[in-house]
């Protein structure tokens, strides 16, 4: 017969172990319930949206609540690299992964994205590609410039020409606005904007910086398109910016792992002149564990737009499939 305070024991013992004591969809330090049917150590508030997943997923306080032998044992085999490793095996870079300050849509969606949609298990790719379509199609409410009220708009965002388009009414044929991806940024504002769900798209038109406020009743429609635009934006750097200089040399020398923040990892603005001519002095430089690393550009705006790309991807907490890539680059040194 088991004991409450045995198996608790157990688990208060595995949640600290590294990987378990960062809740497996946040990262917030000290998860203190779990998933026993995924076998994953999660925080009080991403236990609530589990909840809502009762097909999928079931919770228990790991101190308060009763555990049953088997259930502890499914814990030992999985916890969250495991875990990860299964439901995280394909996210892409342009994915936003929230973490614990994020807003509430943030984290319901990227849960359900995980394990009750399985976008990144590998087995649908028909999911993921919606995002990086030539076109991708949302209808929004958007709050008016002069009367305040929220109207429904057609918004298009393409990676044809990296645009995004809104229309006033589905037969509109010419967009009230046309706005490049190279100065558009977006981030979710729901006190701001006064829904759960709202947006803030921020744009530059005539030096001056513009902003559209949008939401959608649906979470999984409005940070779908969240995502989307994040698709957009990324292909458009790597167009526009298909390799950066080293400064030693222009021949491709290998790879650079990106770990996070947290492991070692730095990027900030350098200055000076590298060895292959006077015109790209504008500097990057990305601090590892290892190495020092120094890009440059020709352009500021290109330097900007490098560094804000770096601190997004080292911003987001690593997976066990960072961790195997890492392993493979350092042992190919």
């Amino acid at each position: 017969m088991a004991t409450l305070g045995r198996n608790n024991k157990i688990l208060l013992e595995l949640v600290r172990q590294p990987g378990n004591n960062l809740c497996a969809d946040c990262g917030a330090p000290e998860p203190d319930w779990a998933s026993y049917t995924l076998g994953a150590f999660v925080c009080l508030n991403c236990s609530g949206m589990h909840r809502n997943l009762p097909g999928v997923s079931k919770v228990k306080s790991i101190r308060l609540d009763y555990w049953e032998d088997s259930l502890v044992e499914f814990m030992k085999e999985r916890g969250n690299s495991a875990v990860k490793a299964i439901f995280e095996k394909c996210v892409p870079a342009f994915f936003y992964r929230p973490q614990q300050k994020d807003c509430l849509v943030l984290k319901d969606q990227w849960i359900r994205a995980k394990y009750e949609r399985r976008e990144f298990t590998g087995e649908n790719k028909s999911c993921l590609e919606a995002y990086t379509s030539d076109v991708f199609e949302s209808t929004l409410w958007k709050k008016g410039k002069d009367n305040k009220h929220f109207l429904k708009r057609i918004f298009l965002l393409s990676q044809k020409d990296f645009t995004l388009r809104y229309f006033i009414n589905e037969d509109s044929k010419v967009p009230k606005a046309v706005i490049s991806m190279k100065d558009l940024n977006a981030e979710f504002q729901p006190e701001k904007i006064g829904h759960a769900h709202g947006l803030q798209i921020s744009y530059l038109e005539d030096e001056r910086t513009r902003n559209l406020f949008v939401y959608h009743e649906n979470g999984q429609v409005i940070v779908s398109f969240f995502n989307a635009i994040r698709a957009t934006r990324l292909a458009y750097l790597l167009k526009k910016h298909p390799t950066l200089r080293n400064n030693d040399d222009a021949t491709e020398l290998g790879a650079v792992f990106l770990g996070t923040e947290n492991h070692g990892y730095s990027v900030s603005e350098s200055s000076g002149r590298s060895t292959r001519g006077g015109r790209w002095h504008c500097g990057i430089t990305l601090e590892t564990p290892g190495r020092q690393f120094v890009f440059m550009c020709e352009q500021q705006e290109e330097q900007r737009e490098w560094i804000k790309a770096f601190r997004t991807l080292i911003s987001q907490p690593m997976t066990p499939e960072d961790y195997a890539n890492e392993a493979t680059l350092r042992r190919g040194k």
